[in-house]
């Protein structure tokens, strides 16, 4: 399974895939960031966001997209921007027939480090004990992309398990004839 993870952000939205399946050595095959000017338009540093996603998928042909789901912040002005970036990553994404998964900050520092409330510092350090790295990827969006892939990876199975179970049990009770209640139906 190839992962792109997608750490949103209008500054810096951090991107890194992954490749391998769970309870296998992860592979990292690429990391980066899109880069934005903090002085420009929004309307053009959404298109940069745009375009640096879309190259990042033209090149590393990802099967999934995992972008880090947004969460309220105290600082509005941030939250809007992160939110504006997810969206585009989605786009991408969906555009091109990608599933995308959207998984918490505390969901993904708790599948790669063992605890929710891990810092930036903690996860940087296990991604690069998990992918083999010799230095933990700079800046720490860069980490937090892979984190994400690799989050996906270990999650995604048990995820669609769970699908596929709430799916048949589902269509199971579509096929069952239904009886009415006991109260219902009576005379009175």
């Amino acid at each position: 399974m190839r992962v792109l993870g997608v750490d949103p952000g209008l500054t810096r939205c951090g991107v890194g895939v992954v490749e391998g399946v769970a309870g296998r050595p992860l592979t990292m095959v690429g990391v980066g960031v899109v880069r934005t000017p903090a002085d420009a338009d929004l309307g053009h540093r959404l298109v940069a966001v745009e375009q640096g996603i879309e190259r990042w998928l033209d090149e590393h042909l990802p099967e999934f997209v995992a972008v880090e789901r947004v969460f309220s912040q105290h600082n509005v002005r941030t939250v809007m921007g992160t939110a504006q970036a997810s969206a585009v990553a989605i786009l991408c994404a969906s555009r091109r027939g990608i599933p995308v998964a959207l998984h918490t900050p505390s969901e993904v520092k708790a599948a790669v480090t063992g605890s929710g409330r891990a810092d930036k510092a903690q996860v940087g350090a296990m991604v690069t004990r998990l992918l083999r790295l010799a230095a933990p990827p700079k800046p720490a969006d860069a980490a937090d992309a892979l984190a994400l892939a690799i989050c996906h990876i270990w999650r995604a199975p048990a995820q669609n398990r769970l699908q596929q179970a709430v799916a048949l049990h589902t269509a199971q009770g579509a096929r069952r004839p239904q009886t009415p209640h006991p109260s219902k139906g009576r005379p009175a």
